[in-house]
């Protein structure tokens, strides 16, 4: 009989003792994230490029909640930031892919530049960051790693040509990773946020009737989602609950990718 095997609820459910890195986590739903998983009895340290947020949040958050100013474009800066946080606060448990970008524009009118600033963001740092904690977690034969994906890697939404190819290419990623780390107890999932009710949603729905309209339209719970239905749902990919759970992509999305 496993250690997990042993557990009952809620302690199987429980993020006791684990650390949390949570890129983005200033606001948003990176800050939803940081939230629950402290609720769960975690610790978390966010990361975000402006200091004031971060703590803002941090002192919301409470003593369990820490941060470090970061740009994950940087990639060079990765290695030096999980080195400060591994020695500062111990070792990193559970990594949250959560900091990202998107552009609205006609195909079209998508720059070379447009086009790379997205992908970089979007997959080429979520890697870097990816490998330089994993290897950290494979040697301590556990871990957990969440991507944060989107409806645009599950179907064809107009207008955000650049962002469904960085969050398709996570997808694929989830796959490979989950198939090359899981036989080393660190487990590779994804959540694929439907619409959620942020800041940023509503500023582009409120000037796109149309296109709220037709997200409404094919969601069958008929509602925006809330940034803690994401927190929960990466709370329990990130505990003992889920530990037979990898390489999935979780759409926490009202039935939006099963809607007609």
């Amino acid at each position: 009989m496993t250690q997990t095997e042993n557990l009952t609820y809620p302690a199987v459910f429980s993020l006791d003792g684990k650390l949390a890195l949570i890129t983005g986590g200033g606001s948003g739903i990176g800050f939803d994230i940081a939230r629950c998983m402290v609720e769960s009895g975690g610790r978390v340290v966010i990361t975000g490029r402006r200091e004031e947020p971060l703590k803002e949040a941090v002192q919301s958050l409470g003593e369990r909640a820490h941060y470090q100013v970061n740009d994950v474009t940087d990639r060079e800066s990765l290695e030096g930031l999980v080195e400060k946080i591994v020695s500062e606060l111990g070792p990193i448990d559970i990594l949250v892919n959560n900091a990202g970008i998107n552009m609205k524009k006609p195909a079209l009118e998508v720059s070379d530049a447009d086009f790379d600033r997205i992908v970089h963001t979007n997959l080429n740092s979520v890697f870097s960051l990816t490998r330089t904690c994993a290897q950290r977690m494979m040697a301590r034969q556990r871990g957990s790693i969440i991507m944060i994906s989107s409806m645009a890697a599950y179907y064809g939404i107009d207008r955000v040509a650049a962002y469904a190819a960085s969050k398709s290419g996570l997808e694929g990623m989830v796959k490979v990773l989950a198939s090359e780390f899981s036989g080393n107890g660190v487990r590779v999932n994804a959540i694929a946020p439907g619409f959620i009710e942020t800041a940023m949603s509503k500023t582009a729905m409120s000037g796109d009737p149309d296109r709220f309209a037709r997200a409404m339209r094919r969601t069958p719970m008929g509602a925006f989602g809330k940034p803690s239905d994401i927190g929960w749902a990466a709370v329990f990919l990130a505990s003992e609950a889920a530990r037979y759970v990898t390489g999935v992509s979780l759409p926490v999305d009202g039935g939006n990718s099963i809607g007609f």
